[in-house]
Parts: structure tokens; C-alpha cells; sequence
């Protein structure tokens, strides 16, 4: 299996609005794409998170469910309409686990 961690801060300007239908939005993505294991997206409540205010991680069976969704429609889609428009940076990380 593959674990898929994601970091983002967003931009000071970004509405509760629009952070719901961004975690929203990544939440669908579970029943969209194949592959996807387990998928869970929130906020971040610790002090010590230098700005990422939102976590999401996504298990996949293997690497090669990891490739389909990456370019996947649904994916694509989710973040140039609800993720690029509200994030300042982000950090990925991706590991194999037993």
C-alpha cells in the first residue's frame, strides 16, 4: 500500500467557504477514483503547523493506483477549481507501507 500525505496553506484570503468546498471536494474523490483505499481530509488544530492549515491523506492499494490518480479527471478537476485558487503552498509526501 501507498500513503499519500498532503499539506496545504492557503492564502490569508481564502473563505470558510471555499475551504469546505475544497475539503468537500477532496472527500468526493474516494468514490471517483479507483485505487483509493482509504481517504481523509481536516483541519489542522496543532500550533506547531507553520502556516499548513489543512491535512489530507489518501491510502491507495499500490503505486500504480497512485499513478491513475494523480492525472485522473476527478482528481485534475478538484484541484483547478477548488484547491489552486485558494492554496499558497503545499507539501507532498508519499511512502509505501506495509
Amino acid at each position: 500500500m501507498v500513503e499519500h500525505l498532503v499539506l496545504f496553506k492557503l492564502k490569508p484570503e481564502a473563505t470558510t467557504a471555499q475551504k469546505d468546498a475544497m475539503m468537500a471536494g477532496l472527500r468526493e474523490l474516494r468514490q471517483q477514483i479507483p485505487g483509493i483505499v482509504d481517504l481523509t481530509v481536516g483541519t489542522n488544530f496543532s500550533d506547531r503547523n507553520q502556516g499548513f492549515e489543512v491535512g489530507l491523506v489518501v491510502r491507495f492499494e499500490d503505486r500504480a493506483a497512485l499513478d491513475v490518480y494523480l492525472p485522473h479527471a476527478a482528481h485534475r478537476g478538484c484541484v483547478d477549481t477548488h484547491v489552486r485558487p485558494i492554496m499558497a503552498d503545499v507539501i507532498v509526501v508519499d511512502y509505501e507501507i506495509g
